[in-house]
């Protein structure tokens, strides 16, 4: 994997570039869709491909080692081959969900051990399995084993938590590199910055983790509650230690506001599952603001969906069918809304790099954060 930095503007830490993975390039800022299971919810892959123009998606590793299983994924060539998807996939290590969603876990020096969600059976993740169970799965980037400390979360444990993230990203490390990828392309490994809202802690993650010189890094643990504050002080900490040279990946955020503001403190990298969560409860992300598009007052409004839209759906179909489908629990109804989120998103990103690259992202990026979050 290489990181080439193409613009930074010159009133905040926002930078342009290009990840060359052996899927294709991404151009950033960008956006990944969520695709947990191996499947982005209720999107084709041609869908995702053609219509949203997402350069890379997200694999969860605890689901898909649940379900399929890894011998299903290894006996289809890799999750590219299985899903049908030829553009970069990054799959996260499963140590949230294992904390998040497992009936019963443990966390010990080994690593976490955890009853399956789905049917109870006991399954034990160590750093070294993590390592295994990606290689297996085939994403061009793969994440560091770590723990993700909950918000609140009390300053003795999460400086024990970050020490034991820091000696298993070690070992991470010392599988990796000493282990071959399965299916004939290259892999990268991420590790992930740590220490919950404590800015003492995050900085001493975050030179933890650029000593380890790898060639992308994360930043994991803030977006599990804490307010937009607290995130937006704590990654300007860490970006400001984290190498300028490498991509930085910021997990599990966020809103268009959130994201656009971390553009703006040096992230490149986002994903997550508000978009298409949003989108099958009737939520529309658009460039003027929020609709809810359950309301009444769409009833009869046969407007286009996004008249500024270029994507196909947006304009075809209209906000009073829209919520006819949803209303009527139609499967095109969280469809369609689906589509137009992450078209909306992954517009949102290719701006604020238009933007970044023509010197112009700081005062259009003041401009947009009072609009996305006004409710139409």
């Amino acid at each position: 994997m290489k990181f080439t930095l193409q613009a930074s503007d010159t009133q905040s830490k926002a930078r342009a570039g290009v990840v060359t993975t052996a899927h294709g390039d991404i151009q950033t800022p960008i956006f990944m869709p969520v695709g947990t299971a191996g499947t982005v919810k209720a999107v084709h892959q041609r869908e995702l491909k053609e219509d949203i123009d997402a350069k890379i998606i997200l694999g969860n590793t605890y689901h898909l080692y649940l379900r399929p299983g890894l011998g299903v994924i290894e006996g289809a060539g890799g999750l590219h081959k299985f899903i049908g998807w030829d553009r970069p996939i990054l799959t996260d290590s499963g140590g949230y969900q294992v904390y998040s969603l497992s009936k019963v876990n443990k966390i010990k020096e080994e690593g976490v051990t955890f009853r399956s969600h789905i049917d109870g059976s006991k399954h034990l993740f160590s750093p070294e399995y993590a390592m295994d169970i990606q290689r297996t799965i085939g994403a061009d980037i793969i994440m560091a084993f770590d723990e993700c400390t909950p918000y609140p979360c009390d300053y003795k444990y999460a400086a024990n938590s970050i020490n034991m993230t820091h000696r298993w990203l070690k070992r991470c490390c010392k599988r990796f590199d000493t282990t071959e990828p399965k299916y004939g392309f290259d892999q990268t490994l991420f590790p992930i910055v740590q220490g919950s809202v404590y800015k003492d802690l995050r900085m001493k993650s975050a030179e933890f983790i650029a000593s380890m010189d790898r060639e992308g890094n994360a930043i994991g643990g803030l977006s599990v509650g804490e307010p937009a504050e607290e995130m937006y002080a704590m990654t300007e900490v860490v970006c400001n230690i984290l190498p300028v040279e490498k991509p930085r990946y910021l997990m599990g955020v966020g809103t268009p506001i959130n994201i656009l503001e971390n553009i703006a403190l040096g992230i490149d990298m986002f994903d997550c599952v508000m978009p298409t969560r949003n989108a099958r409860n009737g939520m529309l992300f658009t460039r003027n603001g929020i609709i809810n598009i359950g309301n009444k007052k769409w009833a009869d409004d046969f407007s286009p969906i996004d008249e500024e839209s270029d994507l196909y759906a947006d304009q075809v179909y209209s906000k009073a069918y829209l919520r006819h489908l949803m209303h009527s629990k139609e499967m095109l109804g969280a469809q369609i809304a689906t589509l137009h989120n992450l078209h909306f998103y992954l517009w949102l990103v290719k701006e604020a790099r238009e933007k970044i690259i023509s010197g112009e992202f700081y005062a259009w990026k003041n401009k947009m954060v009072t609009i996305l979050g006004n409710k139409l």
